[in-house]
């Protein structure tokens, strides 16, 4: 099983590529979706960040706005909450894993946001960044609801540079010119990593 990590910064279109990929019939693993089940309503991660930061959860899962208010208030927070939620990610992760080796799976995409950032890229049999121009990046960004340029820069800010990710990946794909064009990519990434085993 060939285990691939696919990372980008916000609005670069690493979502769509992980949706390109599995449209190819790899097994793709969602970090965000796992911490989206974790913070959820029962989640395993509410009571621990119940405990660090008060008030934030609910009948519902986490509040995310008060979250995002008490980490922005509090930044030294981002740590205490990691601390929590990557072993509960990664025990999804884990669990993800023995399901695909028994479904006889080749390519896992590991989606990981903070590939980097959180030392996975050492883990993984090759790397995929997903890139777009700088002005393409805030475009899309900034049409979210609620997001602002100086959240955008929070957010960067604790992201590596692009740059930086597109010098360190074993392939790079630019959604710039459309679905159509990051399949042919996808396609093209999947045959390499077929060809080189």
């Amino acid at each position: 099983m060939i285990v691939v990590g696919l990372t980008g910064s916000i609005g670069m279109g690493k979502s769509t590529t992980a949706q390109l990929f599995a449209e190819e019939g790899a097994a793709v693993f969602d970090a965000d979706a796992a911490v989206a089940e974790l913070y959820g309503p029962g989640g395993a991660a509410l009571a621990p960040i119940e405990a660090i930061f008060p008030g934030c959860t609910g009948p519902d899962g986490v509040d995310r706005a008060k979250l995002s208010a008490a980490l922005q208030a509090d930044p030294s927070g981002f740590q205490r909450l990691e601390a929590v939620v990557h072993p509960l990610v990664g025990q999804a992760r884990k669990a993800f894993f023995a399901e695909a080796e028994k479904a006889g799976v080749e390519i896992v995409i590991l989606d990981v946001p903070l590939l980097f950032e959180t030392g996975q890229a050492d883990a993984v049999d090759a790397v995929v960044v997903v890139s777009a121009d700088e002005a393409v990046q805030k475009a899309r960004v900034l049409q979210r609801p609620g997001m602002s340029e100086d959240k955008l820069a929070a957010i960067l800010a604790r992201q590596t540079p692009d740059s930086e990710k597109r010098a360190r990946a074993d392939f790079v794909i630019t959604t710039d010119g459309g679905i159509e064009d990051a399949r042919a990519q996808v396609r093209a990434v999947l045959t390499a990593l077929k060809d080189a085993r």
